[in-house]
C-alpha cells in the first residue's frame, strides 16, 4: 500500500545517556531526524499503540528483539520500534524489556505517525491519540514493503496483531531473497 513512499522528515525529541551528568537521571535531550535513523540503511520500523501494553510487550517487541540476528542475516541493518509516547516512557520501556538490539523512537507528539496516516484515537482505552499497529521494511528512507493490521479506525474495539509480526516480515524477506536468487 505505501511501498515506494518516502518517510516524512520530522524531528524526534530523544533522551540519550550522558556520562558527564551525575545523579539518578544521567540523560540529556538530543534531537534526531528521520534521516538520522533511516538514511543509508535498510531497516525494519514497527509502530504500536503504546509502550508497556500487553501485545506490544509480550509478543511484538520481544519477537523483534529475539529475531534480530535473523533479520541481520537477511540484510537488515537496524530495527526500530516507534510509539506515540515520550522519550522518558520509551527509554523506561526499553530498559524494562532489556533491549540490546531494537532501538526505540519516541513520537511524543504523534507528528510522524500523523504524517504516515496512522494516527488513530484510542479514547475507548483512555489512551488518546496513538499509532495504529504497522511495520515496514525501509530502505534509505523509502518504504520497500508495508505491513498494516486490518481495520484501521478510531476507537477500534480490538487490537489486531499478525500482519506486523516479526514472523510475517521474515517471510517477506525470505520470499524476496528466493525471488532474487531465481
Amino acid at each position: 500500500m505505501k511501498a515506494g513512499y518516502k518517510l516524512p522528515e520530522v524531528t524526534f525529541h530523544t533522551r540519550v545517556r550522558d556520562d558527564s551528568i551525575e545523579g539518578p537521571n544521567p540523560f540529556k535531550w538530543e534531537d534526531k531526524t528521520t534521516s538520522d535513523y533511516f538514511k543509508g540503511k535498510r531497516v525494519v520500523l514497527f509502530s504500536l499503540p503504546g509502550a508497556f501494553t500487553p501485545t506490544c510487550s509480550t509478543y511484538q517487541l520481544p519477537g523483534f528483539e529475539k529475531g534480530f540476528a535473523d533479520f541481520q542475516a537477511k540484510g537488515i541493518d537496524a530495527i526500530y520500534c516507534m510509539s506515540v509516547n515520550d522519550a522518558f516512557v520509551m527509554n523506561q520501556w526499553a530498559k524494562g524489556q532489556n533491549l540490546e538490539n531494537v532501538g526505540v523512537i519516541p513520537d511524543g507528539s504523534g507528528e510522524f505517525t500523523r504524517r504516515m496516516g496512522m494516527l488513530v484515537r484510542k479514547d475507548n482505552l483512555g489512551f488518546g491519540l496513538r499509532s495504529w499497529r504497522y511495520a515496514a521494511i525501509v530502505n534509505d528512507g523509502e518504504i520497500e514493503a508495508w505491513f498494516e493490521e486490518p481495520g484501521l479506525c478510531d476507537n477500534h474495539g480490538e487490537d489486531p496483531y499478525g500482519e506486523s509480526s516479526p514472523e510475517n516480515l521474515l517471510k517477506y524477506l525470505d520470499a524476496k531473497a528466493a525471488e532474487a536468487a531465481a
